[in-house]
């Protein structure tokens, strides 16, 4: 294989990154439909993280990209061919797991190099091939240590360094980080987002955590049922959400009762465009985001202060409508001290098109 160096690390990879495709992807256990016609792009270089709640098919797109499962009919593209009928060894991709599954028998070096053994690969070479990409990931000195002598970080860096060893053109990431405690997972995620960066490989990194598709990703494939909900960038994705579900799951939203006015909604008194399309019957609400609420006092506000969390310069307040709607606020530490628990307030939204969704039982 010809190889071309990563200029700031001096480790070797397969030459570009793939496009990888998903065409009208189906796949169905029983009665389960865990995709369901996905349709979806990465591009070279990327790092794309498939995002949405446990049984949407993350994991199941995954799987059939690495050749693991078995899809039920269309098509899974690299660079424009279809790997169906390539077995999971030939696949040129590397796979992270969320449990490590590293060989508990072999050093930190060895299962680094496992896979350069099973391909016929000289002694000497897969040494210092492993040697290489411990350094990598920050692990040099660990190389003859065992998994058990070493932290679940740790591991799971071990665990991406065996990944990357065979110099494959798309790492694939099942949750890495779920199992590390959170201050541990944080540290990992920045290392792994710079060596996605410095190696320039396209990656897919499936995750549950809302935070870390939008700290790691360049864009984030929202999931549910098994259908692309929406895919865009991490700042696109959290200011302008297509669906309703999509605004839900990412990030925090309070949902406010509105009414048809025109073409557009009435909130509170006042008239807003529709963000999208309003729906055509049913109950109203309208979906902010805790930032988007200011809030003022006033001795007769329509909104009472039933609650406040501090979360450092800004402080999280729930107030509580005279319809008994509950809505978050975030608003700076210094001006959430003028509106105390069991204070009211005059609650504003900022002058632009809402985002309208059927009311939810």
């Amino acid at each position: 294989m010809t190889t071309v160096t990563a200029p700031a690390s001096g480790v070797a990879l397969a030459p570009g990154s793939a496009t990888v495709e998903f065409r009208s992807l189906r796949r169905q256990f029983g009665a389960t439909t865990a995709l369901d016609g996905l349709d979806l792009t990465v591009h070279p270089g990327e790092l794309l993280a498939l995002l949405g709640p446990s049984g949407c098919g993350k994991t199941t797109a995954l799987r059939i990209l690495a050749g693991f499962e078995k899809h039920d009919s269309g098509q899974v593209l690299v660079d424009g061919e279809d790997i169906t009928r390539i077995p999971a060894h030939k696949r040129d991709a590397g796979m992270v797991f969320q449990s490590y599954s590293l060989f508990p028998h072999l050093s930190a070096a060895d299962n680094v190099s496992f896979g350069l053994k099973m391909r016929g690969t000289d002694k000497s070479k897969r040494r210092k091939r492993a040697l290489e990409l411990l350094e990598l990931v920050g692990l040099p000195q660990h190389a003859d240590r065992y998994p058990h002598q070493m932290s679940g970080g740790q591991q799971q860096r071990i665990a991406l360094a065996r990944a990357l060893a065979l110099q494959p053109r798309v790492l694939l990431l099942d949750e890495p980080l779920s199992a590390l405690d959170a201050k541990v997972r944080l540290n990992l995620r920045d290392e792994i987002r710079r060596l996605q960066q410095e190696l320039g490989i396209t990656t897919l990194f499936v995750t549950h955590d809302q935070e870390e598709a939008l700290s790691m990703a360049d864009r984030v494939a929202v999931l549910r049922a098994g259908r692309l909900e929406q895919c865009a960038s991490p700042q696109e994705l959290y200011a302008r959400p297509a669906t309703a579900f999509v605004a839900e799951f990412v990030g925090t939203m309070s949902r406010i009762p509105c009414e048809r006015s025109g073409q557009g909604v009435a909130v509170l008194g006042r008239q807003f465009p529709v963000d999208g399309v309003l729906p055509a019957d049913g109950e109203l609400h309208v979906l902010v985001r805790p930032e988007n609420v200011g809030l003022t006092p006033a001795e007769r506000g329509e909104a009472l202060v039933v609650g406040a969390s501090f979360l450092g310069s800004v402080t999280r307040l729930t107030v509580r409508l005279s319809d008994g709607t509950e809505v978050k606020a975030d608003l700076p530490t210094e001006a959430a001290a003028a509106l105390p628990v069991g204070g009211t307030a005059h609650l504003t939204l900022p002058d632009r098109p809402v985002l309208v969704d059927r009311r939810t039982a």
